[in-house]
């Protein structure tokens, strides 16, 4: 927004550049200004007020610093610390007590950086993703796997141990066992 003063001045640059014989809006656009604008100004004298509001609504039913205080303590209280305000509200009420809306309860916590994490299980931790491993020549890098192999009875089955060179798609090794275990995993790779 600018000031009367500032209008008044922008105003006579305007017309000195139009008595000189420049249009109007190729004048408004070098000073950065509207041409719709300029013309609101010059309707309605030196007095005239921008029309914007300058206005700026406090809410009526805003939480007063005391009531805020009381908020954040119930809500960082032993008893409710640990609940999202979403169960802190039905709580209060069945005690009969009524401090702020769930949203303000969820409003105000968000302000001060202490809705992150209110529930009873762990936070979450950082993961990071593992070491890529790269293989540039044959036997540097193996993967096992085992499958299942069917057998004429139903329901029963072999596991094929196969380890298998990532480089060059080469069989290492495989082995058919009658059940699954690591420690047979572990003898095959040996």
């Amino acid at each position: 927004m600018s000031s009367p003063e500032e209008r008044a001045t922008l105003r006579e640059l305007i017309g000195e550049a139009t008595t000189a014989g420049a249009r109007q809006a190729r004048a408004c656009a070098v000073l950065g200004l509207s041409a719709r604008t300029v013309q609101r100004w010059q309707g309605g004298g030196p007095e005239a007020v921008d029309g914007r509001t300058l206005r700026h609504h406090a809410a009526v039913h805003k939480l007063s610093t005391e009531e805020r205080a009381e908020l954040l303590a119930v809500a960082n209280s032993v008893e409710f610390g640990h609940l999202p305000p979403s169960q802190i509200v039905p709580r209060l009420a069945d005690q009969g007590r009524y401090i702020a809306s769930e949203s303000t309860f969820y409003r105000v916590l968000r302000e001060e950086n202490q809705l992150a994490h209110r529930r009873s299980e762990r936070p979450a931790r950082a993961r990071s993703k593992p070491r890529a491993v790269c293989a540039d020549g044959p036997n540097q890098l193996f993967s096992w796997d085992i499958t299942y192999l069917p057998t004429t009875v139903r329901g029963q089955y072999f596991y094929l141990y196969l380890f298998m060179d990532v480089f060059s798609r080469m069989v290492g090794g495989g082995q058919v066992y009658a059940e699954e275990c690591s420690a047979q995993a572990s003898e095959l790779l040996k």
